[in-house]
């Protein structure tokens, strides 16, 4: 009996053949998701990701002819992710990372915190070294992949093209927590803000706004792609750029002029209420208050000099108006009619009272109106006519005559802000009648004739150089001023989108024929009275001298403004301890009319402005600048 083979079963070869050929591609996936394919290693590499912060570009600052008073310099700040360091602390290259970025290994030691509490978080990038040089990141970056949880980003540092306007400027500092808090998250430890000056000032309009970048990272730490290719990402946008009221050259020659002396200078465009120069001296460097690890030396130097180069004496000093102030008597006496324009009246070396000189005055010619008397600037003529006008209704505690004087004097903006765009200025202090009943409230009443002095701009009157010059402007244009300020115009966002300043008119309620009576006895004074080494040949300068009596030494006073008709500047010159008016204030203030109108110095003049130069004042009395603290 014969056995038959079996038959193969068809349908197991299949199952086996189909077997084959899924273990088959199954390996080659494997082996295209493990060799070949580029984009699933990475994704691999991606463990995790971040965001990184985009600084952007501070906004630029010009003068008004659009020359550059600050820029920007790339600067990279070094982080660090301590979760991302820790688990190579071990084996990371201390050595060759410290002589990359130049630092010491106590530096490195120190700059890793052992407490991870407030400010520091383990899994959060914080500031490990600021301000690494564009040089020498470059040779950092080559080698960074080897540095486990360092990562950096780049940065602008403020640097400025000339050593001019340091105060107008200002500068930069690291924000402290109360900035922080201000700021409704837009700061955090580590960023920078404005300080002082127009930094700080448009603040809000510089700085810009952040950007953001999100990346993936590998367990190095190290950048292996962006979230959704750069979808989320946020760009930043630049700070706006500033285009400010000053001239830089006249900014630059008045600093020239008022080098080793204390004081200052402001200069206004009548027509505007635009700052052409802001000067106060002693200055300094405004690059040596940049950001830097040479700014706490440089900072400590400035705050430990005699003669204060930090101060702002333009706005933030009081100082007595002096003479100047007579316009102003003259203009509210005539407006009130207690002053006839032609008025003549002779002058005996001071003024008198019951037999007794109570004010002096120097010799000069007789008066025969108040041109004249401006010109001479008699004391006797301004203290004879302001008591007339404070005493118009009556002689015993004339608040009323007080009073209406003081409001003439509001109008011209004195006793209160300005509203400049500048941070720190201040009202300075014009005495009223309720304050001197309260000085004299033991007496019966009080009289003005004690408070003479008021009449020739000193006494209890406390004024900005500000002010001062801005009056002087009031007068130029006769009969209104303009809102002083520093800024003309602001160009917003990436796309620079203009945006002009506005400034605000102020009119004085006196008759323009006033006026007119008290500027051209500024000129006389420019031409045949005290300021006559003022008279620049081809500009017709109107001025006011003054003498402000100090004990330390007189103070030495000069407003201006020029042309006579549609003047382009007025200024104001205060030189303390510089002595009389016409000696050092009259010759700086008609110099620097003579460059802005002119364009330069002609050379008859040369020697006046040599002098000015190298006149050191330094030495000469102590300050008596009053501060508002």
């Amino acid at each position: 009996m014969s056995v038959s083979s079996p038959k193969a079963d068809p349908r197991g070869l299949t199952i086996k053949v189909i077997m084959a050929l899924l273990c088959g591609l199954l390996l080659v996936k494997a082996f295209h998701l493990q060799v070949a394919s580029e984009s699933w290693r990475v994704r691999a590499d991606k463990v995790g990701y971040s965001k990184q912060t985009l600084y952007p570009a501070r906004g630029l600052m010009t003068d008004r002819n659009g020359k550059l008073l600050t820029l920007n310099k790339p600067v990279y700040q070094v982080e660090l992710t301590y979760n991302q360091f820790y688990p190579h602390r071990e084996t990371f290259d201390t050595t060759e990372f410290c002589k990359l970025l130049n630092i010491s290994r106590e530096y490195f030691e120190e700059a890793i915190p052992r407490r991870w509490t407030g400010r520091y978080s383990r899994s959060k990038p914080f500031i490990f070294l600021n301000h690494v040089a564009p040089e020498r990141f470059a040779t950092f970056q080559e080698k960074l992949f080897k540095f486990p949880g360092f990562s950096a980003s780049l940065r602008s540092s403020r640097d400025y093209p000339a050593p001019y306007a340091a105060h107008v400027l200002g500068y930069m500092g690291e924000v402290n927590q109360a900035a922080i808090d201000r700021g409704e998250g837009r700061y955090v430890q580590g960023d920078y803000h404005g300080i002082s000056g127009l930094e700080y000032q448009y603040e809000t309009l510089l700085r810009g706004d952040k950007g953001e970048r999100w990346v993936y990272r590998d367990r190095l730490g190290r950048e292996v792609g962006e979230v959704l290719e750069g979808r989320a990402n946020q760009s930043a946008e630049v700070g706006a750029d500033l285009v400010t009221t000053l001239d830089v050259e006249l900014q630059q020659y008045g600093e020239e002029l008022m080098a080793n002396k204390l004081g200052t200078v402001i200069a206004l465009e009548p027509a505007t209420g635009e700052v052409l120069a802001m000067i106060s001296a002693p200055t300094y460097d405004p690059a040596s208050l940049k950001i830097g690890r040479e700014r706490s030396r440089a900072f400590t130097e400035l705050s430990r000099d005699t003669l204060q180069p930090l101060l702002n004496r333009a706005i933030n000093g009081k100082y007595a108006p002096g003479s100047p102030f007579k316009t102003l008597v003259a203009l509210i006496a005539m407006q009130d009619g207690t002053l006839n324009p032609n008025r003549g009246m002779a002058c005996q070396g001071g003024f008198y009272s019951g037999g007794r000189m109570l004010l002096g005055c120097h010799g000069h010619p007789y008066c025969k109106n108040v041109e004249d008397a401006i010109a001479q600037s008699c004391n006797n003529y301004f203290v004879t006519t302001w008591l007339e006008n404070i005493n118009q209704f009556g002689s015993l505690s004339p608040t009323e005559g007080f009073d209406s004087f003081n409001r003439y004097l509001e109008e011209f903006g004195l006793g209160n802000k300005l509203g400049i765009d500048f941070p720190g200025e201040i009202s300075g202090f014009i005495p009223t009648s309720e304050f001197f009943a309260k000085r004299f409230e033991d007496e019966q009443y009080w009289r003005a004739i004690w408070l003479r002095s008021l009449a020739i701009g000193q006494g209890e009157y406390e004024l900005t150089s500000l002010q001062i010059a801005n009056f002087i402007a009031a007068i130029a244009n006769r009969g209104y001023w303009y809102t002083p300020h520093l800024v003309k115009e602001a160009r917003e966002g990436n796309e620079g989108i203009r945006r002009v300043i506005q400034p605000q008119r102020h009119d004085i309620s006196i008759d323009a024929e006033y006026f007119e009576t008290v500027v051209s006895g500024m000129r006389k004074t420019v031409t045949e009275g005290t300021a006559r080494v003022a008279n620049a040949p081809g500009v017709e300068i109107c001025g006011k001298t003054g003498t402000v009596q100090n004990s330390f030494g007189d103070h030495s006073v000069f407003t201006a403004f020029a042309p006579k008709d549609n003047p382009k500047i007025a200024i104001l010159v205060y030189i303390e301890n510089g002595g009389y008016g016409g000696s050092v204030a009259a010759p700086i203030a008609s110099l620097m009319i003579e460059k802005y109108v002119n364009g330069s110095i002609p050379p008859n003049r040369k020697w006046l402005e040599d002098r000015m130069k190298n006149l050191d004042m330094r030495e000469r009395g102590k300050s008596s600048i009053r501060v508002t603290k």
